[in-house]
């Protein structure tokens, strides 16, 4: 199959708000495909490359080729590319990914560079979530959704299970929870308190477990006899950057085992350390913190799946086997106030809230429902936009993604960048800030677009991470618009002084 079709296929699922309308472009594709290409076109399609990391970025894609003049590329060919490049290591590895750069985009057309690009960076914004695509592997080969849908969480995706699903549903029935290949996580819904959570989670007898909300790393552990495999919320596999989280699990009186938690580092007092410090352990293997397991949950044991038995009796079991010093602190009951002073309590513990659970409720892999309820306070800044980015897929021909800075007296500029969002912007919102930063506009690189930092934006988010990256030291994490203050000059901004006083 040629790239062109693919990309089309893309812009077409981008420019369509139809659901239906999506699921159908999708499956088109996936049944033009040919059988050997179709679990590749779904990835690329999802805007996923099948390489988890090429080297490439933002930086190493500025500057492109000239576009062809006609689509030669097929999707093999680009993802042959993709993997030659993710290969490449050590003396030499950048001038020659250069050249790989080169050779790729000077075969794609001007369309194709777009997009390429786009997903290089993991900027492909299309609306073609997980759901539709699993809707639309269902219609191509025309069997149950509820088939392919229990399939793709059990494997770690849909993109996984498209092979199966064009060999009929009973292929789909045989995949299933195997120790050492890890699924989907359970996800959690949202609720501005604990009142609001319990009567989203609880069931007719009210029962509900509240867990402390660690800000660590989340985290899939497998045993099958010394043989472990530890993956994050992602399924990467970071069982060589782990050896605590190893050790722990080999403790275990059992022969096979699936648990699911948090990793997380703490202070001599049981405090939580940075989450940089956790997630630098976990990304790279760098740091001297250690790092131990903490669970809430039991998926498998000793050769029976306990995905379909009720919450209560997973939590007893894995009571029953896991050490407390390893488990995430739980509280179980129906009142609403008991259930109130715990999570005042995680919070003063300095953790990040609690999560609200079910206890009658299933592990749903990969869903996000009623079920699991978090709730976490809501930190809010007054931060100034200093460039924007053009947007791409859906957002293609508006300025999306900003750039935020807090005030600060020592840089030359006035202002210190704490990081980017495109999180929590309407149609509408876009609209509107396409035309203000082009008012405000200093110059455009085809890329980024800095502007006069005059424009001041409430941002929120969930909290703060060291950062080598931003020159103030900090980033903030999951930042999302709440709306532009037009009644705040950058004056009034944030200064990163107030910033640092958000960290414990």
């Amino acid at each position: 199959m040629l790239l062109r079709e693919l990309v089309d296929t893309s812009a077409a699922v981008a420019a369509t708000r139809s659901r239906k309308e999506k699921v159908r472009l999708i499956a088109g594709l996936l049944s033009a495909a040919e059988p050997a290409e179709r679990s590749l076109v779904a990835h690329l399609l999802s805007g996923k490359l099948r390489q988890r990391r090429t080297g490439l970025g933002y930086r190493s894609l500025a500057t492109l080729p000239s576009p062809a003049d006609d689509a030669s590329l097929s999707v093999v060919e680009v993802d042959a590319a993709f993997a030659a490049m993710a290969r490449l290591a050590g003396p030499g590895s950048a001038g020659a990914r250069t050249a790989a750069v080169t050779e790729l985009f000077g075969r794609a057309t001007a369309p194709e560079q777009a997009w390429l690009r786009s997903v290089a960076v993991g900027e492909v914004r299309q609306g073609a979530l997980e759901a539709v695509t699993t809707e639309a592997l269902a219609q191509a080969a025309d069997v149950p959704l509820a088939v392919v849908r229990r399939a793709a969480m059990l494997a770690g995706g849909t993109t996984y299970v498209v092979d199966a699903a064009f060999a009929g549903a009973d292929a789909l029935a045989e995949v299933g929870l195997t120790v050492g290949r890890p699924i989907l996580p359970m996800l959690a819904s949202s609720a501005p308190d604990v009142a609001a959570a319990v009567a989203k989670a609880a069931g007719p007898d009210g029962l509900v477990g509240v867990d402390a909300k660690l800000d660590g790393i989340r985290v899939q552990v497998h045993r099958h006899g010394d043989e472990v495999v530890v993956a994050t919320r992602s399924l990467d596999d970071v069982t060589a950057r782990l050896p605590e989280v190893v050790a722990v699990a080999r403790s275990l009186p059992v022969s096979s085992v699936v648990l699911d938690g948090e990793a997380l580092a703490l202070t001599a007092d049981g405090r939580p350390r940075p989450f940089q410090e956790t997630a630098s352990r976990t990304s790279s293997g760098a740091g001297e913190a250690v790092v131990a397991p903490y669970f809430f949950d039991l998926l498998h044991v000793d050769g029976e799946d306990l995905l379909d038995v009720p919450a209560a009796e997973r939590w007893a079991r894995l009571e029953a086997l896991v050490p407390p010093e390893h488990r995430v602190r739980r509280w179980v009951g129906t009142s609403v106030e008991e259930a109130s002073a715990f999570a005042d309590a995680a919070l003063a513990e300095g953790h990040e809230g609690v999560v609200v659970k079910s206890a009658g409720a299933s592990y749903d892999a990969g869903r996000r429902g009623s079920a699991w309820v978090k709730v976490k306070p809501v930190h809010t800044l007054d931060l100034v936009v200093l460039a924007v980015e053009h947007g791409s897929g859906r957002r293609r021909g508006w300025l999306s993604n900003i750039h935020l800075g807090a005030r600060d007296d020592s840089s030359p500029t006035g202002f210190v960048m704490l990081g980017k969002t495109f999180k929590g912007m309407t149609d509408e919102m876009l609209a509107w800030q396409t035309s203000r930063f082009r008012d405000l506009e200093v110059t455009d690189d085809g890329w980024v677009v800095t502007v006069r930092p005059e424009q001041v934006v409430e941002i929120a988010f969930d909290g703060l991470q060291r950062s080598t990256r931003y020159p103030g030291g900090l980033a903030l994490r999951f930042a999302r618009v709440v709306r532009y203050r037009d009644d705040k000059g950058a004056d009034e901004a944030d200064t990163i002084e107030t910033v640092r006083g958000l960290v414990l």
